[in-house]
């Protein structure tokens, strides 16, 4: 039978089917043009070919992973128009002022019509295309049999990450046959409703764990950005992590949302031991002895300028019994600038190529950039002092306003200036590795030119150079922003010469306080999970894990009665997950998982007074309710747990419910 033979008899059984049910097959099919009859038959006459070659199993398999978004991009979405995810400018750690997709939710910009952001089509392509690989890889004889479980441990990870993908935006979401619909398929089965949220849970921590069992334990160099057996463990965990969360376990404002048997979608009742998963996943992770803390040595110079003195709150034994022995603002900094190779750090679990678009958010006006990522008071007021102290606990002297009046210099290379404030002095060293304040140097040492790009002393005044003169929109709005993605030797997000960096999907840190988090939740007594590890709610473990965040930013451990108190400890690990992880766009989801989002959004959005001219140096640093323009007015309500999902996506698929609130 000839192709054109071929064609023509696709063209009449296609025809003859229901309009919708046509759409509704298309639906977990394709994002593409619904009626490329041509296409579709030369993707099927060609699929043969596909599995009885390597190099285009491979290519088939890398062209399912294309599939998946960027999630460096803080605005969710780049000038070319891609979209990602809510979470880089959706959280509470700052402001910018473009309401694109993540941040526009908490601006009432949201409907079905106009959801921004619609993964949905892409994701469940790629679901299908994992299940393709999955089907059809027995038939290839050219791959040997480690190479073909490599192969399917990829497709399993990708079919998990596009579930989680869904499951992390939209809540339970339907659960698709592992084998693709045919082209006839009747429309009671093309349309599916969604599966319960602890099957979406079981079905994408089964896929991670057959992932696991298939991945190699580490990739050479030029597979780096594969995924390996920590891969698929850490996700696992996240995903049971979330899973053990409030949000998702026990909570009964979702009591009258379920499926067609009366199912509620979230698990009405709470389970502890959900807990006690997450930790056994988490602990077969620290068993692995394959990752690490980054960590830099201490620097010792005959000039004094190396790595400052630790505060005496501060244990002084050697990593990771204490931070005597290391610097901890490079150890911290040097996980997102660039200053290694990916390859030799081993806190990576799993990373991706990181865009630079969004650099032009943090740099200031006088160096290439526009300065509108504007950090709210809130986040600054949560990095603790350098002794571990909160801010609240500083002295009125070290919250003031008033100039230091004296340089200084810690980890050789970071530069304070004299005119800093002291409220922007005497800061944990993440607060210096993250922060961009008023008075801050930004240094741009690769510059060779006769402009001043070099060593810029960057202000937040009215009058200041961060601010645009003739583009008044060009502006920080709080008087800080983010320079945790900004090497020394960058000169500008308009200039070329910036390092390459990558974006941590996964990495070491999150492992251990996710530990402590979930020992902390759990009852009392062990638990045994399926791969035969033993986790018990156990102070001292979470005190040793824990405390390795601690010592590697310079901060004081907690104690054994810190961690034997329950609330105590569940305070203290949401704020170390709030000030480690910040700007990685991560908080969107804890305070999501942890039923704080109401509180944390609902309220003022505080900063300086940035209208405030350099002479006016007192009233600039006056805290001060900001309110003025739309993207300051943010707000949530309980219907932004969850994303909507998109009229387009429900008329395609008639058992679909929305999410409730957003009807």
């Amino acid at each position: 039978m000839n192709r054109i033979t071929i064609i023509n008899k696709i063209r009449t059984r296609l025809l003859v089917l229901p309009v919708i049910a046509l759409f509704a097959f298309l639906t977990f099919n394709s994002c593409d043009d619904y009626l490329d009859i041509n296409k579709y038959v030369y993707d099927q006459t060609t699929m043969d070919s596909i599995f009885l070659s390597k190099a285009r199993t491979e290519q088939y398999i890398n062209g399912t992973a294309a599939l998946l978004f960027d999630e460096s991009l803080l605005m969710g979405t780049d000038w070319g128009g891609a979209v990602t995810l809510p979470s880089g400018s959706g959280a509470d750690e700052a402001i910018i002022p473009f309401m694109l997709n993540g941040n526009s939710i908490l601006y009432d910009e949201i409907t079905e019509t106009n959801t921004r952001i619609n993964p949905w089509p892409t994701c469940y392509k790629g679901i299908r295309k994992a299940n393709i690989v999955l089907a059809n890889i027995h038939k290839n004889q050219e791959i040997t049999e480690m190479e073909s479980r490599d192969f399917k441990g990829r497709a399993y990870f990708l079919r998990a990450y596009f579930y989680f993908y869904l499951v992390r935006l939209y809540g339970p979401v339907p659960i698709l046959p592992d084998v693709a619909f045919d082209t006839d398929v009747d429309i009671a089965k093309a349309s599916i409703e969604r599966s319960p949220y602890d099957q979406c849970v079981e079905k994408i921590c089964a896929d991670f764990e057959a992932a696991a069992g298939l991945l190699p334990l580490q990739r050479i160099e030029s597979e780096q950005l594969m995924p390996t057996r920590g891969a698929a463990l850490a996700f696992k965990a996240r995903m049971q992590l979330y899973a053990a969360s409030p949000l998702f376990n026990g909570n009964t404002y979702y009591a009258d949302w379920k499926n067609s048997e009366g199912v509620p979608f979230i698990p009405q009742t709470e389970d502890k031991t959900k807990w006690a998963k997450a930790a056994a996943t988490f602990k077969r992770i620290i068993d692995m002895n394959t990752y690490e803390l980054q960590t830099v040595a201490k620097m010792v110079n005959d000039k004094g300028t190396g790595t400052l003195p630790l505060p005496a709150t501060v244990s002084s034994a050697s990593f990771p019994n204490g931070a005597g022995n290391i610097d901890p603002y490079k150890s911290y900094k040097s996980i997102f600038d660039g200053t290694y190779q990916p390859y030799s750090v081993k806190e990576y679990i799993y990373y991706a190529r990181r865009s630079d678009s969004d650099d032009r958010l943090y740099f200031p006006d006088a160096i290439g950039g526009n300065a509108t990522f504007s950090v709210t008071q809130d986040m600054i007021d949560a990095y603790s002092m350098a002794d571990g102290r909160s801010f609240d606990e500083a002295t009125e002297d070290e919250k003031s306003y008033k100039a230091v009046g004296s340089n200084s210099t810690f980890a050789l290379e970071y530069q304070l200036s004299a005119n800093r404030a002291r409220r922007d002095d005497n800061r944990e060293p993440r607060y210096f590795a993250t922060i961009g304040f008023n008075h801050c140097i930004w240094p741009g040492t690769s510059f060779r030119g006769t402009e001043n790009l070099k060593n810029r002393e960057v202000t937040y005044y009215d009058d200041g150079n961060a601010k645009n003169p003739s583009d008044n929109n060009h502006r920080n709005r709080t008087g800080y922003t983010c320079r945790k993605y900004i090497h020394q030797e960058d000169i500008g997000h308009w200039n070329s010469t910036k390092k390459s960096k990558v974006w941590p999907l996964a990495r070491y840190a999150e492992v251990l306080l996710g530990y402590a988090e979930a020992l902390n939740e759990m009852q009392e007594g062990s638990y045994t999970d399926e791969s035969g590890v033993v986790v018990t709610k156990d102070v001292n473990e979470i005190v040793k894990y824990f405390n390795q965040v601690r010592y590697r930013a310079g901060q004081p451990g907690i104690t054994i009665a810190d961690a034997s108190d329950y609330n105590k400890m569940k305070k203290i690990v949401k704020h170390e997950w709030q000030i480690e992880f910040a700007f990685e766009s991560r908080r969107y989801w804890d305070l999501r998982r942890w039923k704080d989002a109401y509180d944390a959004y609902n309220k003022p959005i505080k900063g300086l007074d940035v209208s405030a001219k350099s002479s006016q140096r007192e009233q600039f640093y006056t805290a001060r309710i900001w309110n003025t323009e739309v993207y300051m007015k943010r707000m949530f309500s309980n219907k932004m747990y969850f994303w909507p999902i998109d009229r387009n996506v429900l008329q395609k698929n008639g058992k679909l419910v929305q999410n409730p609130g957003w009807k």
